[in-house]
């Protein structure tokens, strides 16, 4: 027997080779995303941007980002260009430099084309592409804050208070109204109306607060309590936790699949990733990987995960109809990831 998933995989496929090209069952499949990409890497140990052909299964190039050091990537919608905070030599909240830049990377060229200069230090981490407005959105950890950039002219355009300190992690919601924001020490989510510029409220997670993903209908958000192998499961209506996913090990990145099936946790502590069910909210299986998985990065058709290993510098590759995992080298202290579509 076939599963749900597998069916609509299936039927995906066929609409995108034209065979059911007047089915009227299915309006939103009739583009589908496309596999054609690379995989981007903050190789944090070799202070590199790394480029992965996940096809090749190789990581096929390295940009130096002439700073210490990025910790976390996105991309342009178009590919074409990376965006790199330059987060600074130690951990959040840990003594050490205080990063003062985004650099601007060409990934065809693969050199650095810009800079975005903050003028004073302030710990860039996060950056995101606005959905709507396609501006650029960077946690700045020193200020309390997330910044707004243009991407164009590379000029800060406004900032957002977060109202609590290690502001790390950040995400967006589809319409662009909503920003949610980690705060690591505090262990809270600060809830942001990006409109206004303002903070809405706070959401305690309990003991410390790490990586957020946001399901793909933006109904739920979802963080691990960094002191207990707990997932947090956040209603945006409510603006409050609906109710926790026991874990076995402590939770770090996540990231839902396109089709809204499942979530991706890496358990950092114990080298697994768990799979769990959103139709559930219940973890159904987990996978091994090498040491330390930090992000998880989903391929837009679904087909593939990525997870980047810190500890061994290499990303596991999850290939999620068959649920089995493959490895590719990359840098030392791999960690943040983002996908570029192929120019």
């Amino acid at each position: 027997m076939f599963t749900e998933h597998q069916i609509c995989r299936t039927l995906t496929a066929l609409l995108v080779a034209g065979v059911f090209t007047g089915c009227q069952s299915l309006p939103s499949a009739t583009k589908a995303p496309s596999s054609r990409g690379f995989v981007l890497v903050c190789n944090k140990g070799d202070h590199t941007l790394g480029i992965i052909d996940p096809a090749a299964g190789r990581q096929i190039a390295t940009i130096d980002e002439e700073g210490v050091t990025g910790h976390e990537v996105v991309a342009s919608p178009a590919g074409r260009s990376a965006f790199v905070p330059i987060y600074g030599n130690s951990g959040v909240g840990k003594p050490g430099t205080d990063g003062s830049m985004v650099r601007v990377i060409d990934l065809a060229a693969r050199k650095i084309v810009g800079t975005v200069d903050f003028d004073r230090g302030v710990r860039p981490h996060c950056a995101v592409i606005g959905p709507k407005n396609g501006l650029l959105y960077v946690t700045t950890e020193v200020g309390n804050s997330v910044t707004v950039i243009d991407p164009k002219s590379l000029k800060i355009v406004a900032t957002i208070p977060t109202g609590q300190p290690e502001s790390h992690m950040l995400a967006l919601s589809r319409d662009g109204k909503r920003g949610y924001t980690s705060n690591v020490g505090p262990g809270t989510i600060s809830v942001l109306d990006l409109g206004a510029k303002k903070v809405l409220t706070m959401i305690p997670i309990g003991g410390g607060a790490q990586r957020i993903a946001l399901s793909v209908d933006d109904q739920w958000l979802f963080t691990s309590d960094q002191t207990q192998p707990r997932l947090a499961v956040i209603s945006t209506r409510t603006q409050s936790i609906n109710h926790w996913i026991e874990l076995p090990g402590v939770g770090y990145g996540t990231a839902p699949t396109p089709d809204g099936r499942w979530l991706l946790v890496a358990l950092s502590r114990i080298n697994q990733v768990g799979v769990v069910d959103l139709n559930t909210m219940k973890l159904v299986r987990t996978l091994a990987v090498p040491a330390a998985p930090q992000e998880v990065l989903v391929r837009p058709d679904g087909a593939e995960a990525y997870v980047s290993c810190d500890a061994s510098g290499k990303i596991a590759v999850i290939d999620l109809g068959s649920w089995s995992v493959k490895l590719i080298e990359a840098g030392r202290g791999a960690d943040g990831l983002a996908w570029a579509a192929a120019q």
